[in-house]
């Protein structure tokens, strides 16, 4: 058996990456098409077993796709679902007579969206989706290698956390998180991370208030880089007070993991050069 894969058709590249990130950090295999030809284009050049639809798009709308995809015999049974902001009287009617399978509401919520989706997934694919990433929770329980860089992942959205875990760990990184400032504080008590990665808006307490505690209060750890990783967009003023307090980098949610890795590798290299970073 293979994990399912899922085919997102979004014309808003941010809601598009959010949604393959989401399904990529849960072990499923993902794929983006950025407008209703491309998506009938990728849905007929590979097999997919669930395609998420955007309704609101230029040129082909979610309704002419359905109805495109539906008209193709060998896709009567691809289960089909709207990820829509449609919310009038009448829409969920409409979306359902397209030819969908179900509906989700956006704006998604992180923390639900993958078990909103499942049951419209094949049970044999979900099933080795979940197979292999219980291998993978089974292989992180191993002990990690000793020579390993260590990492601080604090985000309050387990997701994340996981996502970069899965992202970092197959490289020989270690990983430690925490789901809150304070959570990052007590870790730090015992642990000496090579770079931390934090999350900017949490609830109670920040990542700068976390920058600011590392930089003012542990001599220890002043020189460890620190990267702010938010799904936000970065106002010139964050980015200002970030560096105030010596914030290394600033990247933004959704990330590709190659790309995740080669920013903190590069950290990390230069860190070793320049021990005044």
């Amino acid at each position: 058996m293979t994990v399912a894969r899922v085919l997102v058709v979004d014309d808003n590249r941010t809601n598009r990456d959010l949604m393959t990130y989401l399904l990529r950090a849960f072990g499923y295999e993902a794929e983006g098409a950025a407008d209703g030809l491309a998506g009938l284009e990728a849905a007929r050049s590979g097999k997919f077993d669930l395609i998420l639809l955007d309704m609101l798009m230029p040129g082909i709308d979610g309704y002419e796709f359905a109805r495109r995809l539906r008209a193709d015999p060998q896709f009567t049974a691809t289960p089909l679902v709207a990820v829509t902001a449609l919310a009038m009287t009448g829409d969920r009617e409409r979306i359902m007579r397209a030819g969908v399978d179900g509906y989700i509401a956006k704006p998604i919520d992180p923390e639900s969206f993958i078990d909103e989706i499942e049951p419209y997934l094949p049970a044999p694919a979900r099933a080795a989706t979940h197979a292999l990433a219980q291998a993978c929770v089974e292989r992180r329980s191993e002990p990690p290698e000793e020579n390993g860089p260590l990492m601080l992942v604090v985000d309050d959205v387990a997701v994340n956390r996981e996502f970069t875990r899965a992202a970092l760990t197959p490289f020989g990184y270690r990983i430690v998180d925490a789901g809150s400032v304070d959570e990052a504080i007590a870790l730090l008590e015992r642990a000496h991370p090579a770079i931390v990665l934090c999350d900017l808006h949490m609830p109670r307490r920040d990542g700068f208030a976390l920058l600011d505690y590392v930089r003012t209060e542990r001599a220890d750890l002043r020189e460890v880089p620190f990267v702010f990783l938010s799904a936000t967009g970065w106002e010139p003023s964050d980015r200002r007070r970030g560096v105030a307090l010596g914030a290394a980098k600033f990247l933004r949610r959704p990330i590709e993991p190659d790309r995740l890795r080669a920013e903190i590798e590069e950290l990390i290299v230069t860190h070793g050069k320049d021990s005044r970073r």
